[in-house]
Order: C-alpha cells, then sequence, then structure tokens
C-alpha cells in the first residue's frame, strides 16, 4: 500500500504554494481561485492546499522533507535564513534536521 496524497489546510494557499515550491521542489498542478492548490514531485507526492480561515494543527503536527545529504538540510537552511525566515540552526537529533513553522500555519521538518 502506498500513501498517494495529503491535504493540508493552510491560511494562504499562494504563499504556502510558492515557499513549497522554493525550497522542496515540489512544482503546481493545478490551482483554484486563492483557495486550492495540487502539487506533485518527482516522487509521485500529491499535496494539495486547501484555504482555511484558521488553522489549529496538534504541537506535534508536521510534515518533513528528507535530504540527500546533511550539506543540504544545511544549505535550505541558510537560504531560508537569508530570506528572513526564523529558523534555527540544524542539530542532531533523531537526524541531522531542523523544523520551521511554514508560511499557512503547519511545520515543516527538514532532515538526513
Amino acid at each position: 500500500m502506498k500513501l498517494n496524497h495529503i491535504n493540508l489546510t493552510v491560511t494562504d494557499v499562494n504563499d504556502t504554494r510558492v515557499f513549497l515550491e522554493k525550497y522542496f521542489d515540489v512544482q503546481t498542478r493545478s490551482t483554484y481561485k486563492d483557495s486550492f492548490a495540487l502539487l506533485v514531485d518527482d516522487d509521485g507526492l500529491l499535496l494539495a492546499l486547501t484555504k482555511g480561515s484558521k488553522v489549529n494543527y496538534p504541537n506535534s503536527f508536521h510534515i518533513g522533507f528528507e535530504q540527500e545529504s546533511e550539506e543540504q538540510v544545511n544549505e535550505i537552511n541558510q537560504r531560508m535564513k537569508n530570506d528572513g525566515f526564523d529558523v534555527k540552526a540544524p542539530k542532531r537529533a533523531h537526524r541531522w534536521t531542523f523544523y520551521m513553522k511554514a508560511p499557512g500555519g503547519f511545520t515543516v521538518e527538514v532532515f538526513k
């Protein structure tokens, strides 16, 4: 069995879509006004973004983007810092990782 898709409710579909495209190599397949976007990646992920007026995910909820190397984790972290995001440096936890609050109201983990 393969997980086929995930739908995230977000406060701003366009900001979230642009963020995910910029840092995580996903491409927009379709959009509907400012209320929906469907993103895909080369591994078959289907990530739907749906606009909600309020987003209230549990503290432990997050989505993760695995990188090919620790250097890629560091590079994404630095790019986010350079772009003005409030991100802490990667650290050794269960993996080489960092977490950050993404536009739209959910947490992203970047790891190797």
